[in-house]
């Protein structure tokens, strides 16, 4: 018995020392800004796109919410804009760790 009580400690203290991957909010921020993002969009306020925290909010626990936002930062679509349709610009970036950055930065919100 004391042996598993051992163990079970040992498993516990290695698995909280194991380095979390943490959202890089400087990084997001500045390629959202680069990417022009906030021509439409905000943190906190609805523009004629949704604000990120209340996208966070809509996929809140939902399992799908990274492959859809990430498809929908990286794959050009359309829009409808007060009623009119528009192009949706992608993320200005080739590396996958950015796009994932910015994605969990979002959903964090």
């Amino acid at each position: 018995m004391k042996r598993l009580f051992v163990s079970a400690i040992a498993l516990a203290a290695s698995a909280t020392s194991l380095p979390a991957a943490a959202v890089d909010a400087a990084a997001a921020d500045a390629l959202v800004r680069k990417s022009k993002c906030l021509t439409c969009h905000a943190v906190e306020k609805k523009k004629d796109g949704p604000a990120f925290k209340e996208t966070a909010a809509k996929y809140k626990g939902k399992p799908e919410a990274m492959e859809k936002l990430t498809k929908h930062v990286t794959v050009p679509s359309k829009v409808k804009v007060e009623g009119k349709e528009e192009d949706h610009e992608t993320l200005k970036t080739e590396d996958p760790a950015a796009v994932k950055n910015v994605v969990e930065w979002i959903l964090s919100l």
